[in-house]
């Protein structure tokens, strides 16, 4: 399935399968059966339409959203090897800590908040009829050590828009693992249909805005005072990048 289809049920029971694995990232298909109270047989049908439709798959009785967002990237720079590829379930709690790791470290107001959203939910990936979320993780022998993430909302008005948080913790910074990253999550947008990405950083963060520039990105406003940090008040910068 791909993450910009708006999904359609043509069966309620379809519906509240995929609704309770959606909400909670994967699900053991017996406990998805206790908890949406259908017999057998129709829990199966409605599974099968599911995963007939691309929106679920089975891996060995471990139901899960099958969201087709790209492939695994395999990079070289000097002895480091990296990958970047598509955000796993069991990438949950390395990709809540390197979030955390760079807004703790950097006062990124807007990717502190998406962490605290995926605590909240407890699911990496979401996709349903109001909104959708992706991310690209970079990880060194399957650690997490950055991240691109797309918030995709599923409204019409504003469907050809997108929030683009990017990040990677500080050790590995320089190696031009977050160009990757944002490239990776602009030419996906791009591939989509989308025209437009945000982000927003506060006014102190002057290498996370110099990095942005040299990407494309524009300061499209500023909002003077907006975030309180420690006793002091600090300008958001909304910035954009603009599809050609």
């Amino acid at each position: 399935m791909d993450a910009v289809e708006r999904p359609t049920f043509e069966t309620n029971e379809a519906r509240d399968v995929y609704q309770y694995v959606e909400r909670h990232g994967t699900a053991a298909r017996h406990r998805a059966r206790a908890a949406t109270e259908l017999d057998t047989e129709a829990f199966q049908e409605a599974v099968d339409h599911l995963l007939s439709k691309g929106y679920l798959a089975d891996d060995g009785g471990t139901l899960s959203l099958a969201l087709d967002v790209g492939s695994i990237e395999t990079y070289e720079n000097g002895s480091v090897t990296y990958t970047i590829r598509p955000a796993r379930p069991d990438d949950f709690e390395g990709l809540v800590e390197a979030i955390r790791n760079v807004s703790d470290e950097s006062t990124y107001v807007v990717a502190e908040s998406v962490a605290e959203q995926l605590l909240y939910e407890d699911a990496v990936t979401r996709h349903n009829t109001v909104q959708s979320r992706v991310f690209f993780v970079a990880t060194i022998d399957d650690e997490v050590i950055g991240w691109c993430h797309l918030d995709l909302p599923q409204l019409d008005k504003l469907r050809e828009t997108a929030q683009l948080t990017v990040g990677v913790v500080a050790e590995h910074r320089g190696q031009g693992i977050g160009s990757q990253l944002i490239n990776r999550g602009t030419e996906w947008a791009r591939a989509n249909g989308y025209r437009k990405l945000y982000n927003s950083v506060p006014a102190t963060m002057e290498s996370a805005l110099a990095f942005l520039e040299a990407h494309g990105w524009n300061t499209e406003g500023i909002r003077r005072n907006h975030y309180t940090v420690g006793d002091e008040q600090v300008d958001e910068v909304m910035m954009a990048y603009t599809f050609d």
